[in-house]
């Protein structure tokens, strides 16, 4: 094992946070109970914000990047974990708080760790990471208030050729849920129908401005955008209907009334991937072992090597990358 390997660190330069790739020793890692070799990891939106200096994400600096990491322990002093057991971890403050998955080395917390779904590789489990992660979890909310059924009205999916909203499409399609995916981009039409989407909606018809009430058409749905698209999925909602938050891509703000929720019934569910507890995140990829197609999968992302990251962290910024990007540590 060496002793020192390349991470990518964010540190204060001049009052503003600025990222690079620079060697970190073992002995730098934090002094926590599991160290994990990790062989991949993702590009998220929130990776984006912080690798480009663009968002305020790391808390304490210096900071190493990255939500996401997936990986094979080599020591522990926990008796939960043993050498050599594969394991993937979303989340738990990896970027802000604590130090992340932009390094080929990390030492975490025993309770953060998933045990990797015999299902998946660990290549395929970062092809999911916390977009596909929090996708579940949006099913799962759904599913448990009830306000969606097989067969029955259409289900919404906005920023639906993201990361977040590709899985939610195979995942609710399996389901055997009518999906109308909303895009701003009609190339990925083709790549969305073959996930499971059976109609589509310009993103800019969910950007105008409209009255708090609007012709009932959905009965859920899965935001990851935020803004004046929340807005209007929600003055769209059927009663008794009910949409999953869990992003901001397009806005933090939401410029909208309570009418849908005090005439219609419609829920506003919040989606937390960052502390979720340990049963809802074995749920969850559960859910993603059982109805996420495999075809499905491989179309949905692509692996990049790690000196790439800062290109891709202005592309994913920028709208630019359809699906999931993988970074592989090791090259």
């Amino acid at each position: 094992m060496s002793s020192a390997f390349t991470a990518f660190v964010i540190e204060d330069q001049g009052g503003k946070p600025k990222g690079a790739f620079k060697p970190v020793a073992l002995s730098e890692l934090p002094d926590h109970d599991v160290l994990v070799e990790v062989a991949y990891s993702t590009v998220n939106y929130k990776d984006g914000l912080a690798v480009t200096g663009k968002g305020r994400i790391a808390r304490k600096l210096p900071m190493v990047a990255g939500i996401d990491l997936a990986g094979t322990v080599v020591e522990s002093r926990s008796p939960d974990w043993r050498t050599g057991d594969r394991v993937v971890v979303n989340g738990w403050g990896l970027s802000e708080t604590q130090w992340g998955g932009y390094a080929r080395f990390q030492r975490v917390r025993p309770e953060w760790l998933v045990r990797l779904p015999d299902a998946f590789s660990l290549e395929q489990v970062m092809g999911i990471g916390t977009a596909g992660y929090t996708a579940a979890l949006c099913v799962d909310a759904l599913e448990r208030w009830g306000a969606i059924e097989p067969g029955g009205k259409e289900v919404l999916v906005t920023g639906a050729a993201g990361g977040v909203g590709s899985v939610a499409v195979a995942l609710l399609a399996k389901r055997g849920y009518a999906v109308t995916a909303s895009t701003g981009r009609p190339e990925t039409h083709d790549y969305l129908r073959g996930l499971g989407a059976t109609g589509f909606i310009d993103r800019a018809a969910l950007l105008e401005n409209g009255p708090p009430l609007q012709k009932e058409r959905w009965a859920g749905g899965v935001d990851p955008v935020g803004g004046q698209t929340l807005v209007n999925a929600l003055a769209q909602m059927v009663w008794g209907g009910a949409i999953t938050a869990c992003g901001l891509a397009g806005s933090p703000g939401l410029p909208g009334t309570v009418l849908p929720h005090i005439l219609r019934s419609v829920a506003l569910l919040g989606i937390d991937s960052v502390m979720a507890p340990a049963s809802r995140r074995a749920a969850a990829w559960d859910r993603l072992a059982r109805d996420l197609d495999p075809a499905h999968l491989a179309a949905m992302y692509e692996v990049h090597p790690f000196g790439d990251l800062p290109e891709l962290a202005e592309r994913i910024l920028a709208g630019r990358i359809r699906g999931r990007v993988v970074l592989d540590l090791s090259a």
